[in-house]
């Protein structure tokens, strides 16, 4: 144990103030998994599948509620733990953090589905004035996260509404019959697996049932940013005006003393964070990929191609039939919430990558100014999007679902991670209990299988 133990405990405030951080990490979820990839896989196999996307938020649940154990207790990002458990993991989490993120599949499939509602905005300069409106909006606020958190409450609670009302006029109890078995993995004819899946596709959809990837890490930052637990005593990122642009503050945080009121405190705290968190990104998440599968599966005719965009295409058609311009808000709406998508990885890639080449030039980060860096790295990535773009390398669906198999990767090395950072750096008392590691156990198990298969099933072909 790096930090001295100096402040105590604050003050929880109430659950409808704690609400936020989750908001982000749906948000990232909707216009991923939710909105393209689990209704891809509903057009072409069925509700049966619905059992996936439950387990994969559970899964996650899992491993953003440990991830906010070792904030609330440290008041410091678990980039800075795993720097204490070995120099090398921070050149892990660049390295796995810019291989898969940098490829821009939400403007991609955000900017041809814009291109498609306005003819006269092509494709290219449409994805490439997308990324650079992301970095605008992350440079101008008076604070990072506080421009994230709006803008997720927002188009969160916003499309929900919009798919809530979709899904009451346009899907029947036949549809809803067959995702209550879906549930539980029955499909037509199979049970868990239909027997023509790509498992690559599969995988990816797994793994963005949730956040994805190292971006679920990214929920350490949002705890710190909203002063929760230890994290109210951490330095915040400012905008790129702000005087925060200039000062080097440690990246270290420090935990509390242990005394009895701090221990009730902290039963307090993680009782909070853990429902907030049940409530918004479990709940939320599962009832918006139920949402979104059913209707891609009640609007989708079967026989018509639902290769890339073309089910998202198709199911705006189906409404059309209805209202014209009901097919176009559908469109709009989903390419809404692919841009904010893409806003929200643009801002976790770059805390982290910023963040773990500080730790890689300084244990304790200080050596460079954390806001510098994060505006550095959110521009640079800005940089190398556009020069994918450019490169032509552009077809939204293959991008999305390269990124989310290497995520697959990357989350499963995340498992391990987090519970050895939480059992090596946390006293007995705050380390997760016997369920809880059983839970990342199967949870690191479950992805190893599906990657080798994965890998197994590229190989055989």
């Amino acid at each position: 144990m790096l930090s001295k133990t100096k402040h105590n405990l604050p003050q929880p405030p109430s659950l409808i103030k704690t609400i936020g951080p989750s908001f982000i990490l749906v948000g990232l979820a909707l216009g991923s998994g939710e909105v393209i990839l689990w209704p891809y896989l509903i057009s072409h196999y069925g509700l049966g599948l619905l059992w996936g996307a439950v387990l994969g938020v559970s899964f996650q649940y899992l491993l953003n509620t440990e991830i906010m154990r070792y904030t609330l207790y440290w008041g410091e990002s678990v980039f800075v733990g795993f720097r204490r458990l070995s120099a090398w993991l921070p050149w892990w989490f660049v390295v796995s953090t810019v291989i898969p993120w940098s490829l821009p599949g939400f403007s991609s499939a955000s900017a041809e589905i814009f291109s498609t509602l306005f003819p006269a905005l092509p494709v290219e300069t449409t994805m490439i004035g997308m990324l650079l409106f992301c970095g605008i909006l992350l440079s101008v606020g008076s604070s990072v996260y506080k421009t994230m958190e709006r803008l997720e409450k927002g188009v969160v609670i916003g499309s929900l509404i919009f798919i809530f009302v979709l899904v009451c006029l346009f899907t029947g109890l036949a549809d809803w019959s067959q995702a209550a078995v879906g549930l539980v993995g029955v499909g037509d004819g199979w049970w868990l697996f239909p027997e023509t899946i790509a498992l690559m596709s599969f995988l990816a959809a797994f793994a963005y049932a949730g956040g994805g990837g190292n971006l679920n890490f990214a929920q350490s930052y949002y705890i710190k940013e909203k002063g929760f637990g230890m994290g109210a005593y951490a330095p915040k990122i400012g905008s790129i005006t702000s005087s925060s642009m200039d000062e080097r503050p440690s990246l270290l945080g420090q935990t509390f003393p242990k005394t009895k009121q701090n221990k009730a405190m902290w039963q307090q705290w993680w009782q909070l964070v853990t429902t907030e968190h049940r409530l918004v990104f479990w709940g939320g998440g599962i009832v918006s990929i139920v949402m979104l599968s059913v209707l891609a599966h009640a609007l989708v005719p079967e026989g018509v191609t639902t290769e890339g965009l073309a089910f998202l295409y198709s199911e705006a058609a189906t409404l059309a039939v209805v209202s014209p311009l009901l097919g176009k808000v559908f469109l709009l709406s989903v390419a809404t919430m692919l841009f904010s998508t893409q806003l929200i990885v643009l801002e976790s890639t770059s805390r982290i990558i910023s963040e773990n080449i500080l730790l890689i030039r300084s244990k304790t980060g200080n050596t460079w100014s954390q806001t510098k860096a994060f505006f550095t790295a959110l521009w640079g990535q800005i940089t190398l999007g556009v020069m994918i773009i450019i490169s032509g390398f552009q077809e939204p669906h293959f991008l999305l679902t390269l990124a989310a198999a290497l995520n697959a990767g990357a989350m499963m090395v995340a498992f391990i991670l987090i519970f050895f950072l939480n059992k090596k750096q946390l006293e007995p008392e705050f380390q997760p209990g016997k369920l809880r590691s059983i839970g990342l156990g199967i949870a690191t198990l479950f992805f190893i299988f599906f990657v080798c298969m994965t890998i197994w099933q590229g190989i055989t072909g």
